[in-house]
């Protein structure tokens, strides 16, 4: 779907709840989506437990969740939501765009999936569309989706050995750390090329943080 999402003004105010921990940018987006009278924020708050709360208290219409908050992430509290109110409409508001962050968002329920420097026409069509039922996600982050779908996922191991391939440990170092066997080692990491589709130990780790598959330490 493209960024216009061209979904008609609803009869009566979207109630809105805004999740961002920089109070500026939260006050900003309560005045931006307030003017006019078409959405009314219900609830703020700048962190992942009070949204849940908040969320529970309020049963907002839809939720801007941003991903990296205090207490429980964006992914965590949204799960959270979803996990009491299955029907839970949540839209990721975040500065992050790795294949890994808009993957892991989606799976978690959330219906879209938006970065902060978008227009407020894109915000609002979201909203609307989220609103009324829609998956609304624009262009770019569609094929980005679908391109991390094609990827096989890790395994909690595997993303273990890779962790400790990005802080730059020998094969035997992270055998050690892990407690298994150098070959052990060396056989996760043949499976991690093949699934990262690389060919070596540096291109995979580059590749791995590209991809927001781990953070550097």
């Amino acid at each position: 779907m493209s960024q216009g999402f061209p979904f008609a003004m609803p009869a009566q105010a979207i109630r809105l709840l805004i999740v961002d921990d920089h109070p500026a940018f939260r006050a900003g987006l309560v005045a931006l989506l307030a003017d006019g009278g078409e959405m009314q924020v219900v609830a703020e708050c700048g962190d992942g437990r009070a949204a849940v709360e908040l969320y529970r208290r309020h049963r907002p219409d839809v939720a801007l969740m941003d991903l990296r908050l205090p207490g429980l992430s964006g992914v965590e509290a949204i799960l959270a939501i979803r996990q009491e109110f299955p029907d839970a409409r949540v839209i990721v508001l975040t500065t992050f765009d790795a294949d890994e962050d808009i993957y892991r968002a989606i799976q978690s329920g959330a219906k879209s999936y938006l970065l902060k420097d978008m227009s407020k026409a894109a915000l609002v069509g979201a909203i609307r569309a989220v609103h009324a039922g829609q998956e609304a996600l624009p262009a770019g982050i569609a094929e980005r989706l679908a391109e991390r779908r094609r990827r096989q996922d890790l395994t909690s191991r595997e993303i273990e050995v890779l962790q400790l391939l990005v802080r730059g440990r020998s094969n035997k170092e992270i055998a050690s750390d892990l407690s298994i066997a150098e070959d052990t080692v060396k056989s996760h990491l043949k499976t991690l090329f093949a699934k990262l589709e690389v060919r070596d130990r540096t291109t995979a780790a580059i590749r791995a943080i590209r991809l927001g598959v781990v953070r550097l330490p």
